[in-house]
């Protein structure tokens, strides 16, 4: 089943080029059919880029998806139009009342502060908490999955020496868990970020479990036991080229920055991408989209608690 996004959101054309089947709201209001009605809290400054990498893995399933884009009221963005925000994006004041079989919290470039020192701290705090009454299950990315065991649960983040920045095997820690299923025994994914949280620190909450992690990259996906909280540490949603795009632009902003890891064929940045981690993406969103939310969802979205 197609996607249903507001016509002229501009991920539309990138999509339909892609042969991703995206069904626009006039299209989609003729469907007897009730979708499944997903929330994305977009921090990321690059909005519309971090749209479409979302879009594109919410797309792969054969579940109808409403998308609600979400921004939050107390920062500025400078890098995406304003017009392009008032839009297509709504703020939390505008959207509170309503309930959602799910959500995505993406990451945020900001892990190097304190979080109680990011501005909009507080109005992300009460996102967090309407969450547990009004979605059926969040999925929360890099700096939104620590963002949210630090509400959650107090898990702390801790400043890494060098940014973890490139590709890296993962294992599988627990098969039984549905969101896993099909995973291969050693799959790929991408990292960027300059802080972690750590397995000891997880393992003394008893609600939370660690399914996958890395020898390098450390905790990558952690699950509360009832399926309504899923943190995943990476960036499985990146497109071929973000950590190129990445990486140039920490080069010519004069930081010393490292080379992804494991990413450029043969270690060279002057060569293309190896790209290793689309399969296990796909798995990951669509697992997500059909075990934690449409098969746990009440038909009537007003019945969730």
């Amino acid at each position: 089943m197609p996607l249903n996004i507001p016509d002229k959101l501009p991920s539309v054309e990138i999509l339909e080029q892609e042969n991703i089947f995206v069904m626009k709201e006039t299209e989609a209001i003729h469907q007897d059919i009730r979708p499944l009605r997903i929330v994305l809290l977009n921090l990321m400054p690059l909005k519309i880029q971090t749209e479409t990498h979302l879009l594109r893995l919410l797309s792969n399933t054969p579940l109808q998806v409403e998308i609600v884009l979400l921004h939050t009221k107390n920062h500025t963005s400078k890098n995406t139009p304003k017009e392009h925000l008032e839009a297509f994006y709504q703020t939390f004041e505008q959207i509170k009342g309503k309930r959602f079989d799910g959500m995505i919290v993406t990451g945020a470039p900001v892990e190097q502060l304190d979080f109680e020192q990011v501005d909009y701290w507080e109005e992300l705090q009460g996102i967090l908490d309407w969450t547990k009454t009004h979605v059926t299950s969040t999925m929360f990315i890099c700096w939104g999955a620590q963002a949210g065991l630090f509400h959650f649960y107090g898990v702390p983040k801790y400043a890494l020496s060098h940014k973890m920045f490139g590709v890296f095997d993962h294992t599988v820690n627990n098969t039984k868990v549905p969101l896993l299923r099909g995973f291969d025994e050693v799959f790929h994914a991408p990292h960027s970020r300059h802080t972690e949280v750590r397995r000891e620190d997880i393992e003394k909450i008893p609600e939370l479990e660690i399914i996958s992690e890395s020898e390098d990259a450390g905790v990558y996906i952690v699950i509360d036991k009832t399926g309504k909280q899923i943190f995943v540490t990476g960036h499985s949603e990146y497109d071929p080229t973000t950590l190129k795009d990445e990486y140039e632009r920490d080069i010519n902003k004069g930081l010393d920055i490292e080379m992804p890891q494991n990413y450029f064929r043969n270690n060279d940045p002057a060569n293309q991408p190896r790209v290793r981690w689309k399969s296990h993406a796909n798995l990951l969103f669509s697992n997500w989209l059909n075990y934690y939310v449409y098969q746990t969802t009440p038909f009537n979205i007003d019945d969730i608690q």
